[in-house]
C-alpha cells in the first residue's frame, strides 16, 4: 500500500472549505476543536494531527504552533489559506 501525503492533503482541504467560515481574503476558518469531533473527518483521516502538519508545510493551512493537541488546542484557529494565481 502507497502512502500518498498530496491526496490526504486534498481531501483535508475539502472538508475545511465544508466546515470553515469564508473570509474577505478568501481564507477559510474553523478551530482545531471542531475539525477533530468532526464523525467524518474523524473516518477519514488516521492521523489528523500528521496531515495537519504536512498540509501546513505545503503551506496550505496555517495555525499558530507546531502540533496541535486534543483538549489543550481545541480553540486553535485553523486558517485554510486562499489559492495562489
Amino acid at each position: 500500500m502507497t502512502y500518498n501525503i498530496s491526496e490526504e492533503v486534498e481531501l483535508l482541504i475539502k472538508e475545511l472549505e465544508r466546515l470553515g467560515v469564508k473570509q474577505d481574503d478568501g481564507s477559510y476558518v474553523t478551530t482545531f476543536g471542531e475539525v477533530f469531533h468532526d464523525s467524518r473527518i474523524e473516518q477519514m483521516f488516521e492521523s489528523l494531527v500528521g496531515i495537519l502538519k504536512a498540509a501546513k508545510k505545503q503551506k496550505a493551512i496555517d495555525f499558530k504552533g507546531e502540533m496541535l493537541f486534543q483538549g489543550v488546542h481545541d480553540k486553535v484557529e485553523i486558517r485554510l489559506l486562499p489559492l495562489k494565481k
